[in-house]
C-alpha cells in the first residue's frame, strides 16, 4: 500500500520548471538565429539549413523579399535567392507540403506520400470536381512533352481575376502535384514549372510509404531538432487524423521511458518536450537585431511564439485594413534574446527606397537603436534597396542618428 502512495506522487508530480531565459536561447539556437552565419554559407549551408528545420514556408507576398529567402538570409552570410533554385536542381530539395507550401529535403520526400495519397483518395485540397478528362490530357502533355508551365495551357475563358480564379489547367496541375504525379522542377520568376515526379525523382530515394509511428516519429525528432522543445500538439501542427495524433503519443512515451525525452515547464506552467542533452547546455546571445519574415519558423505557430517569447504575433494582411494595429505586413523585430516589437516594411523597388511605415516596440536605449539601424541597413541592401525612409516610427530621432 505504501508503494503505491509512493508511485502515484511520483506520477503526479509537477514537471521541473526551466527558465524562461534558457528556453529562448535554446530555441534561437535550434533555429540558427543566435549567430549571425550559423549554418555557413554558400550552396550547400542552404541545404543544410532546410534539412536541419525540415522546410522553408514558400509565400507569394514580395512586400519584402519573399519568405523563402527572408527566412534563409536571416541564418547565413551571403545567401542569394538563385541558392534555391540550384539546390532543387540538384536535386536536394523538393517543393512540397509540411504544413503549408514549403521547400523539403529530398531525403524526407516519403514523409510527404502520406498526405499525395490521401489528395489521391479523395481529400480536399482547393479544388474539388476538377474533370478528369482534362487531368488525364494535362499529364499526358507532360509526359510527352516534357516539363511545361501553367502558361503553355490555353485559357479560352474570359474574365477570370487573379490567382483564386486559376484557369481549369492550372487547377488539373495542382491537383496533380498535390498527388504527387507531378513535380515542380523548377520556376521562372515566380510561376512552377512542373515535371512528372517519377521522371525527375532520383532512384535512390526511398518512396515506401511511412505508417503513422514512423510518421510520428519522424516529426517528433524534426521538431526537436529545429526548436528544441515542443508542445504535444505543435508535433502535429495543422495536420489531420487522430490515427497519427495517437502515433505520437505512443511514440513520446516510448522516449520518455528511454530517457530520451522529458517533461519540462516554463515560469507561466505551460508544459513542453525537450531532449535533456539540449536543457544541459549553455547558449551565448549576440547584441544583434534583426527582422524575421512573418512566416519565420520561429513564429509560425502563434500559441508557442506566445508561450514561449510571451509575444502575440499575427500577420495582419489577412486582417481587414479597419481593424489592423501594426500594418499589412508587419514583421517581428528579434534583438538579443526576445521578440521586442514590430515593423511595417514595405521595399519600393522602384525607387530604391525601404519604407519603415511603422515602428511599434517598448525598448528605448541606445544600445537597440544601433542594433536595429545596422539590421535595417542589411535588410535594406537585401532587399536591393539603397535608401531608408521612416514613417510612422517611435524614437525615430534616436533612429535617425544611427542610420545617417
Amino acid at each position: 500500500m505504501i508503494q503505491k502512495k509512493k508511485v502515484a506522487r511520483k506520477r503526479n508530480a509537477l514537471p521541473p520548471v526551466v527558465a524562461d531565459t534558457m528556453l529562448r536561447k535554446l530555441a534561437l539556437s535550434q533555429q540558427g538565429l543566435l549567430h549571425s552565419a550559423s549554418f555557413g554559407a554558400g550552396v550547400s549551408a542552404v541545404a543544410d539549413a532546410v534539412a536541419h528545420l525540415g522546410y522553408i514556408q514558400i509565400d507569394t507576398i514580395s512586400v519584402v523579399e519573399r519568405a523563402h529567402h527572408h527566412v534563409l538570409w536571416n541564418r547565413m552570410k551571403g545567401y542569394q535567392p538563385e541558392h534555391l533554385a540550384r539546390l532543387v536542381e540538384q536535386k536536394k530539395i523538393f517543393e512540397y507540403w509540411f504544413h503549408a507550401a514549403a521547400f523539403l529535403p529530398l531525403r524526407d520526400f516519403r514523409y510527404a506520400l502520406p498526405r499525395m495519397n490521401a489528395i489521391r483518395a479523395g481529400e480536399k485540397h482547393w479544388f474539388d470536381n476538377i474533370d478528369k478528362k482534362l487531368i488525364r490530357s494535362v499529364r499526358k502533355r507532360i509526359e510527352t512533352e516534357g516539363p511545361l508551365m501553367a502558361r503553355d495551357f490555353k485559357d479560352s475563358r474570359s474574365g477570370n481575376t487573379g490567382w483564386w480564379d486559376w484557369k481549369p489547367a492550372k487547377q488539373a496541375l495542382e491537383k496533380l502535384f498535390m498527388q504527387g504525379d507531378l513535380t515542380v522542377v523548377g520556376r521562372e520568376g515566380f510561376q512552377k514549372r512542373y515535371d512528372l515526379t517519377e521522371r525527375w525523382l532520383p532512384e535512390h530515394v526511398d518512396t515506401s510509404t511511412p505508417d503513422a509511428h514512423e510518421e510520428a516519429s519522424h516529426l517528433i525528432n524534426t521538431n526537436l531538432r529545429a526548436h528544441g522543445f515542443c508542445h504535444q500538439k505543435s508535433f502535429t501542427y495543422l495536420r489531420r487524423g487522430k490515427p497519427l495524433r495517437h502515433a505520437v503519443a505512443e511514440c513520446i512515451s516510448a522516449l520518455q521511458d528511454q530517457k530520451k525525452l522529458v517533461l519540462i515547464q516554463n515560469s507561466a506552467g505551460d508544459q513542453f518536450y525537450a531532449d535533456p542533452e539540449r536543457l544541459e547546455q549553455s547558449y551565448r546571445v549576440s547584441n544583434k537585431a534583426c527582422l524575421l519574415s512573418p512566416f519565420d519558423n520561429l513564429v509560425i505557430q502563434r500559441e508557442r511564439c506566445r508561450s514561449v517569447f510571451d509575444f502575440d504575433y499575427q500577420i495582419e494582411c489577412y486582417v481587414p485594413e479597419a481593424k489592423r494595429k501594426y500594418g499589412y505586413f508587419c514583421l517581428p523585430v528579434l534583438y538579443k534574446d526576445k521578440l521586442v516589437g514590430r515593423a511595417d516594411l514595405k521595399a519600393d523597388r522602384k525607387t530604391g527606397m525601404l519604407r519603415v511605415k511603422l515602428l511599434q516596440t517598448d525598448l528605448k536605449s541606445e544600445r537597440f537603436y544601433k542594433a536595429l539601424a545596422s539590421g535595417l541597413k542589411d535588410f535594406m541592401k537585401f532587399n536591393q534597396c539603397n535608401a531608408i525612409t521612416l514613417e510612422k516610427v517611435e524614437s525615430k530621432t534616436l533612429l535617425k542618428k544611427y542610420l545617417n
